[in-house]
């Protein structure tokens, strides 16, 4: 059982990188003037959402610009799917007469799938009309692409061929969803369909059971819906168990197929920044230390849900196939494990396990890959996260080897530096402030916080650490076993899920436009090298010290604490 589950683990992550380098190439041809083959089908549909819309194509706009588009975009699809989300109950396509949102519930779902969180405090099936899925699917587009079009006007700030890209954000924004996410969601849908994954409009199906009860089961336009939950690193589930879900994932091909999909896009795009700017030697550098991060999570998490849970087997209960509580035996211990890293060191957030009945070790390693977002992060936004890293790396390699801190052939000042630490500071305030609070509240004001926790101790204060976690990385996960859908939880994590997604956003861009304003400054034989792997050492030594210094205190009392209490 080990030898296969190892086998399609490392199948699954040859795939994505396989399948990633070809995608990168495609994304940066997509963004690149020029005619290419596929131009006579998208040219026309472009031209008419451009009509449509009254975007004048031909506007240059420089980074304020391009963050003002971006946060007027989304403000407006906020409040579109606020009114939905509150009026489900009469609006149209609920065959199942599902009832509508409670304000706070709204509004934190809402913020969720703008962010590209797709945190749920809901359960799809019995909360969601048709409508609000679809409402909820479009954004799960829209933030995607957002995304992606202000990661490649970052590449365009870094490139010497500036020219080559178009800088208007509506036209990286449209090209985004409809060469990119669009194809890849229509070809990853069709995979799920045929795999027995439900598109309908239909209502609840009625079937009988085995003991020949009639029941009724929930179904709707889910491959949809999962194929770009899945591209998109959104990871919201159509159903509450996620890709638990059998119709979400109902086989270990499908498993497969949706675990490449959550890290190909965000390899990919590492793969476009080389090829856009010239630079691969860079790209080169950025996916060894983002892929080494990875796999330094990847391998604890494994081994300690295939190994088993030592108190369970002190009961004589044979854990051949691993720690399989909460696990889907369709998937297995060690796939499972896979999931849970590939979900977390990106923003999907999707779940084909519950992580909260996983080993501390792996809540532990879940945890580590949110609070650093940086390996391989969300669609765009995890790139921009890991150049804040970069810039923090170049100056402090440049103050300890006595030379001007430079990077791209641009002086890396004192404004630059107190934008990206600020934006590396923001990340553990979050976490950690949210997480104080929450422990505050649930200690002193028990009558408020009585369905809050079903583990007090360490797991229950893990659970409330993770739902911190997962709002700031805008992730989505949860350890699900807290009481999570109350005005408290709704409104705390919606502020924290819009301060970390903007913040992060405009702070990178923020970086790239000052930096591409300046001279640059040619290489000499005192010039810092940053593409070597000396220095991918320094920006993966930078992300360890941030996250350890930041976090340590928190993971101790939580799953630290509760791994050696087991042991």
């Amino acid at each position: 059982m080990h030898t296969n589950a190892y086998f399609i683990i490392i199948i699954t992550v040859a795939l994505i990188v396989l399948l990633a380098i070809p995608l990168g190439k495609y994304i940066a041809q997509v963004f690149t003037s020029g005619k290419w083959s596929f131009d006579k089908v998208f040219n026309p549909i472009e031209k008419t959402i451009f009509k449509l819309g009254g975007i004048d194509t031909s506007i240059e706009m420089n980074w304020k610009l391009q963050l003002k588009a971006l946060l007027w975009m989304n403000l407006i699809w906020f409040l579109i799917a606020l009114f939905v989300l509150m009026n489900m109950s009469w609006l149209p396509l609920n065959p199942d007469a599902n009832p509508s949102m409670s304000l706070d519930l709204a509004f934190n779902t809402a913020v969720s799938f703008i962010t590209n969180t797709n945190l749920q405090h809901y359960s799809g099936e019995t909360a969601m009309s048709y409508l609000g899925q679809m409402t909820l699917m479009l954004w799960q587009f829209i933030s995607a692409g957002c995304g992606i079009a202000i990661a490649i006007y970052v590449f365009k700030l870094m490139s010497q061929q500036q020219e080559k890209i178009s800088s208007n954000f509506y036209v990286l924004f449209v090209k985004a969803n409809l060469r990119i996410l669009l194809p890849l969601s229509i070809i990853v849908a069709s995979v799920l369909v045929f795999s027995g994954t439900p598109m309908t409009f239909n209502g609840k199906d009625v079937v009988a059971s085995l003991e020949g009860e009639e029941m009724h089961v929930s179904r709707g336009p889910v491959a949809a819906f999962v194929a770009i939950k899945q591209l998109g690193t959104n990871g919201g589930g159509f159903f509450g168990p996620n890709s638990s879900h059998p119709f979400e994932n109902p086989s270990l091909l499908t498993n497969v197929v949706e675990n490449v999909c959550i890290l190909l896009i965000p390899i990919a795009l590492v793969i476009a920044f080389g090829q856009l700017t010239g630079r691969k030697k860079h790209a080169t550098m950025i996916f060894m230390t983002m892929m080494v991060g990875f796999i330094m999570l990847l391998l604890p998490a494994i081994s300690a849900e295939m190994s088993g849970n030592p108190l369970i087997g002190q009961m004589n209960i044979d854990q051949q196939y691993g720690n399989m509580e909460g696990k889907e035996v369709r998937f297995g211990s060690g796939p499972s494990a896979l999931w849970a890293v590939s979900t977390t060191c990106t923003s999907n957030g999707s779940v084909n396990a519950m992580h909260d009945s996983m080993m501390p070790i792996t809540g532990l390693v879940t945890l580590t890959g949110m609070m650093i977002n940086g390996f391989f992060g969300g669609v765009g936004v995890g790139f921009l996260n890991f150049y804040v890293f970069i810039i923090l790396a170049v100056f402090v390699s440049g103050l300890m080897v006595g030379r001007t801190p430079e990077f791209l052939g641009k002086k890396i000042e004192p404004r630059e530096m107190k934008i990206a630490v600020l934006i590396t500071l923001l990340h553990p305030f979050l976490i950690l402030t949210g997480s104080a609070l929450a422990s505050y509240i649930y200690m002193n004001h028990p009558d408020q916080t009585s369905g809050w926790l079903n583990n007090p101790g360490y797991h229950g204060y893990t659970e409330m650490l993770y739902e911190f976690t997962s709002s700031s990385a805008n992730n989505g996960s949860g350890f699900e076993g807290l009481g999570d859908n109350t005005p408290f939880w709704n409104y705390a994590c919606g502020i924290v899920m819009l301060l970390a997604r903007y913040l992060p956003i405009m702070g990178p861009v923020m970086i790239a436009g000052l930096l591409a304003s300046k001279k640059s400054i040619p290489e000499g034989p005192g010039t810092l090298k940053t593409d070597t792997p000396t220095f991918g050492v320094m920006v993966f030594l930078i992300i360890v010290i941030v996250s350890a210094l930041s976090f340590f205190p928190a993971l101790t009392l939580g799953p630290i604490a509760e791994h050696f209490s087991i042991y």
